[in-house]
């Protein structure tokens, strides 16, 4: 990062605690800087303020704060800003309006209905961006080739269109208006199918730009994708954030001469590449500040490796984001952030709640970090502010931390040093409670030390910060300990080497200025710009020239936009994408072909098909070459590259390394004697053995026993990572083990759906993720289930435990079970569970089991698809597996289950499978994503042994059972001190009148209840029965719901219930009942009533509500009620008209609102990625 013409290069991470700015001087000095983004008793604006006290110390002369800066000796400035984040989730943008096609005014309001936590009983609905809607008197539809329809149109895809009602531009400039006398200045406009025909939002944008609105996004030009909703949302967001970032350039220019007329001044977008300031729009900067880092580390860290893929650790805080990079950025194209979901370019960053500033408790026998964190007011313990226990405190008792390496900016009146003091009074009161569980719990055992809890909650918070890591690589194909651990942020050093331990890598990598990597990245960081538009090509040889001509116009738009820049050609490169997908799935993968050069058989831009294939296997497992493959977008990023590159090399060494201190740490066994060392006195080749300390101003770094550090010739640390010295586990309780255990079972879980999505080719399992994972004892009871499915939660424990004991002795190394009647645990038959006992050297039995369940689309039966709405048998809904060795010795019998795949055709009026294809793959896949949980708990009885695992999984269902004990208990006391009995009860009904009805008995000194559900209804004629499964399934979720807090979700949790289900009735029908729809419509009632036993929700029956109406309106204008269900054939002409009153559930309209005062609802933490992204999307299947 040169600066041949004298002047200076600014790069500024503007974050929401701090301001980081990195500048090159004059001569190739680097000065570095940090300073509180926030401080209006001392400077308006941080970067400004940061350029300025640099100027100043560089001149030699005092720069006052009042007047504006002189900017000719500056040349750039470029910038990261968390400005778009901030607005997002404090809800403090622009006035906006949203203008939509008639008849979807609530369309962005209803979203996707996708729940950020599935046992949140209060889900809270984010709230929209605009402030009003105006219906837009217009309509396109696509050509549907009838007789009187118009002429057609095309689309920019390609496809036939009919302009059925062009736009009312009279009618909306009246409307328009209004909205402009009500001091609205900024538009969203979101019309249907303007992705491919933009010519509607293109009239309604000029028409608004005429009558004076300040700023219109249109959804063609936010983002041209197909699907409404998310496009809609990013169109909001752009006309939401985009002139709250224009406000906050504008005030930065005013505070230099001349408004940096001569400077260029860039900012940093979410997708890692710069943008100029006038070109930096709302929806591309919610990642702005983050992306710095990653674009740090993937210039720095990954040239030097030598091109060994990187993982990114960036550890703040509040949270940690996690990466990875191999050669290339890794993109998502939807994410959500606060609510809002984006279709725009981000970098795949996933943020984790555990950071620094991560609280810390002990809840029913575990040790938990995080979500919640203490902030940077009052902050942790240690802030002398009152702050509560974090992960900061624990280091700091453990020596980790130095307070003299910090400023005096703490307590009041932000003067003094850190306290350990206050550290260790917060962890001695989290002490009592750990100790006092130890000595008075279930399995009693010797107290622990101040620093052996302090050492638990930090192991337990590496062991949170995996997980993310482990969804990241090992869920798509890649192994974790092929990769090179780049770590920064203010307090990833502490971390860095048991995070790598624990992943099995043996390199970490740290970058002298790791306390502001982003703002390095941002120095480093290319010029880019992309052009996209979509498409609806087939990818075939009779489409390659299309595709050549369209990705060439975009090309020489990215070009033409660079030059306007100032960059020549020659600095200038581009990058073709095709978005793809296999016909039929909505699976697509952004693809470029830089590693796959054009053949005789591809297009002129690159064999984009070879490289779609190889990263679908990579991804997935499989392809599907009988498919054709669909393009559905087609993209070009230009970058420009800036020629900035950085210069300052280390100093050379001129002895050993010098001793700053000794200190005290401790480890696993106790303190040990620890040098700290000053990173600005290492040079080039110096090596440290640890346990040591190293300490600059911005960052400490810890390097553990066992692991070696080195000086790299560029001033960077590089710390070889040694094995960890196994420790003793044995079978007792530990509160920490059982923590850390807790995390590596729902792990477990958690990896085996990600195979088994990976692998399936259904859209049911691999799109709309219906399916769950889980792990089993030795006695089939559930020990871990990744939070997937509800109904699916206890159900499969039946599953299991019906196996054992049916098959008893019959069960052998190779063997693979299929079942999925309900008398065998199912929940209905479309939920096919393949069940994988495990065996282990010297043993008879199962050491465990691993299951996995996931709904066929079609198992056969009496309709096409997985739900007959008319069954009235068993044998209607399909394919029935009572006890299926689906793989015998190690042989997959393909013949034997497709036989019984197809045996629902011999039922009068039934077919078997109508895919059989599908079946036989997903069978498969479910086979292999047992595979991988018998893999991973198999290296876990590497590590710890067969009999500890055993323990702990025992261990891990107690901890449920008290979690649920503890709430029962709380719930009876509360009731007792109103004067009320012990004993509740509810009631509900189907819409047939069929009851459900429930009496819980609480026994107070247990802890313990009685579930009754006598009186119920009797089995029912159609197949809204709902095995004894599903009830238990309901209890758990319920019970998880009601103990509102993080506990792991097993058998435990039914340890302290008793349940009476009368048999016969709609709850336990007979084997041969009908049962499809009882598992999703029954199940919904009986959590209904449990939940409304314990008065926790209203539970869909609120008042005042009003009843729907289905009604069938003919062509000739006869009207017919079809009732709540029915099957009708209707004619070209007749119209379904659905009425939803609503209503019920959501109290009386005239309730009066909370009163003014009343505490705010907490923020939730906003985590995001794409592995966040994923959980979300299963948990609102």
């Amino acid at each position: 990062m040169g600066s041949p013409e004298g002047r200076f290069h600014f790069a500024i991470d503007r974050g929401g605690t701090f301001t980081d700015v990195f500048a090159q001087c004059p001569g190739g000095d680097v000065r570095v800087l940090k300073l509180l983004s926030e401080d209006p008793a001392n400077y308006a604006d941080a970067p400004t303020e940061g350029i300025r006290r640099i100027l100043e110390q560089e001149a030699g002369m005092l720069l006052p704060r009042d007047r504006p800066l002189d900017s000719s000796h500056i040349a750039s400035i470029r910038m990261g800003t968390t400005v778009a984040t901030n607005a997002l989730l404090e809800r403090k943008g622009e006035r906006v309006a949203l203008l939509v096609t008639r008849g979807f005014r609530d369309l962005l309001h209803i979203g996707t209905q996708a729940r950020g936590d599935l046992f949140d009983l209060a889900v809270p609905m984010p709230e929209v961006l605009y402030e009003e809607v105006l219906e837009v008197d217009e309509r396109v539809v696509l050509h549907r080739g009838e007789a009187g329809t118009g002429t057609p149109v095309k689309g920019r895809t390609g496809d036939l269109l009919e302009v059925q009602q062009p736009v009312d531009l009279g009618t909306l400039r009246g409307k328009l208006e209004g909205l402009l006398s009500r001091g609205i200045r900024s538009l969203a406009v979101v019309l249907m199918h303007s992705y491919t025909w933009a010519q509607h939002e293109q009239q309604v944008g000029a028409l608004a730009r005429e009558l004076g609105f300040t700023h219109v996004s249109l959804s063609s030009e936010a983002m041209p994708m197909v699907r409404i909703v998310p496009r809609g949302h990013t169109a909001c967001a752009d006309a939401y954030l985009t002139p709250a970032i224009q406000r906050y350039v504008q005030g930065f220019r005013h505070g230099f001469q001349g408004q940096l007329k001569d400077v260029q001044v860039l900012f940093m977008r979410s997708d890692g590449g710069l943008a100029p300031m006038d070109a930096f729009s709302g929806s591309r900067a919610v990642l702005s500040g983050p992306a710095g880092g990653v674009v740090g580390y993937s210039a720095t860290t990954y040239q030097q490796e030598g091109g060994q893929p990187v993982i990114g650790f960036d550890m703040g805080g509040t949270s940690t984001d996690v990466s990875r990079y191999a050669g290339e950025f890794e993109h998502v194209f939807e994410a959500t952030t606060a609510g809002v979901t984006l279709q725009a370019p981000q970098l795949d960053i996933n943020t984790v709640a555990a950071g620094g500033g991560s609280r810390l408790f002990f809840r029913s026998g575990l040790f938990v970090v995080g979500p919640e964190s203490a902030g940077a007011h009052p902050g942790p313990a240690c802030y002398r502010k009152g702050g509560p226990l974090t992960v900061t405190d624990a280091n700091l008792v453990l020596g980790r931390l130095l307070p003299a390496s910090f400023p005096c900016i703490f307590g009041p009146g932000e003067d003094q040093p850190l306290s350990p003091e206050a550290s260790r009074k917060a962890l001695e009161a989290v002490a009592t409670e750990v100790n006092s569980f130890l000595t008075n719990g279930p399995c009693p055992a010797s107290p622990l030390s101040l620093e052996e809890v302090a050492m638990g909650f930090v192991r337990v918070a590496n062991e949170a910060m995996c997980r993310p890591i482990r969804a990241l690589t090992q869920a798509r194909g890649h192994d974790p300990s092929a990769h090179v651990l780049a770590c920064f942020g203010g307090a990833g050093g502490q971390h860095a080497c048991a995070i790598a331990r624990a992943l099995g890598m043996d390199t970490v990598h740290i970058h002298r200025h790791s306390g502001l990597l982003s703002a390095l990245g941002l120095a480093l960081a290319d010029v880019v710009h992309e052009a996209q538009e979509p498409c609806s090509l087939l990818y075939a040889p009779e489409t390659f020239m299309q595709l050549d001509q369209r990705l060439s116009r975009l090309e020489e738009q990215c070009v033409d936009a660079l030059q306007a820049q100032g960059f020549p050609r020659s600095q200038i490169s581009t990058e073709s994408f095709l978005h793809l997908r296999y016909q039929g799935t909505d699976c697509a993968l952004m693809v470029s072909a830089h590693q796959h050069p054009a053949t005789a058989r591809s297009p002129r831009a690159g064999d984009f098909g070879a490289a779609f294939v190889e990263r679908y296997m990579r991804e997935f497992g499989f392809v599907i070459p009988e498919r054709p493959v669909v393009v559905d977008d087609v993209r070009v990023r230009g970058t420009g590259r800036s020629g900035l590159r950085l210069e300052d090399a280390p100093k050379a060494p001129t002895g050993p390394p010098r001793v700053d201190k000794m200190t005290q740490c401790y480890f696993e066994g106790g303190y040990q004697e620890t040098p700290v060392y000053l990173l600005g006195e290492l040079g080039c080749g110096h090596k440290l053995h640890g346990p040591c300390l190293i300490i600059d101003s911005n960052s400490t770094i810890l390097v553990e026993p066992g692991c070696q550090a080195e000086v790299t010739e560029t001033g960077d640390i590089r710390i070889s990572v040694g094995a960890e010295v196994p420790g003793t586990v044995g079978t007792q309780l530990d509160p920490i083990q059982l923590s850390i255990f807790s995390h590596r079972f729902m792990s477990i879980a958690e990896q085996m759906g990600r195979i088994l999505q990976r692998t399936a080719i259904s859209t049911n399992i691999k799109e709309r993720l219906d399916f769950s994972c889980a792990l089993f004892g030795p006695d089939g009871g559930l020990v871990s289930n990744a939070p997937h499915i509800p109904v699916h939660l206890g159900a499969m424990q039946e599953t299991v435990q019906f196996q054992i004991q049916h098959l008893g002795t019959d069960l052998h190394p190779g063997d693979v079970l299929l079942s999925n009647h309900p008398s065998a645990g199912g929940s209905h038959l479309p939920d096919l569970t393949v069940i994988t006992p495990v065996f282990w050297p010297g043993q008879t039995r199962p050491v465990f089991y691993v299951a996995s369940r996931g709904h066929h689309a079609d198992i056969g039966g009496i309709t096409p698809g997985s739900m007959p709405p008319h069954s009235t048998t068993l044998q209607q809904e399909g394919a029935v597996f009572l006890s299926f060795k689906l793989v015998q010795g190690g042989v997959f019998q393909e013949e034997a289950v497709t036989e019984a795949l197809r045996a629902p055709g011999k039922v009068p009026n039934c077919s078997g499978t109508r895919n059989l294809h599908d079946n036989l793959s997903d069978l498969r896949a479910q086979v292999a994503a047992n595979q991988k949980g018998i893999q991973l708990v198999g290296e876990l009885i590497g590590q710890y042994g067969l009999d500890v695992v055993q323990a702990y999984m025992g261990h891990i269902q107690a901890n449920a059972e008290l979690a649920v004990r503890d709430m029962l208990r709380a719930f009876g006391t509360s009731r007792q001190a109103q004067g009320l009995p012990l004993e509740v009860s509810s009631e509900d009904h189907m819409d047939d009148g069929s009851p459900i009805r429930l009496r819980v008995q609480i026994n107070l000194s247990q802890g313990s209840a009685v579930f009754d559900f006598s009186g119920t209804g009797p089995e029912v004629f159609g197949n809204l029965n709902a095995p004894r499964a599903i009830t238990l399934s309901a209890l758990i979720y319920c019970l998880r719901c009601l103990v509102g807090r993080d506990i792991p979700l097993n058998q435990g949790c039914l340890a302290p219930v008793r349940v009476v289900i009368p048999q016969g009735s709609i709850l336990d029908p007979s084997a041969e009942a009908a049962v499809v729809g009882g598992n999703v419509l029954t199940s919904q009632r009986v959590v209904d009533v449990i939940l409304g036993a314990f008065g926790a929700c209203a539970a869909s029956r609120g008042e005042p509500g009003a009843r729907g109406l289905n009604l069938l309106i003919r062509k000739n204008g006869r009207t017919v009620n079809l009732g709540g269900k029915t099957s009708v054939t209707v004619y070209p002409g007749d119209v379904f008209c659905l009425h939803t009153p609503g209503g019920g559930g959501y109290g009386d309209p005239e309730d009066p609102a909370p009163p003014p005062g009343s505490p705010p609802q907490a923020l939730a933490f906003p985590e995001h990625g794409s592995v966040y992204e994923y959980r979300r999307a299963q948990e609102a299947v």
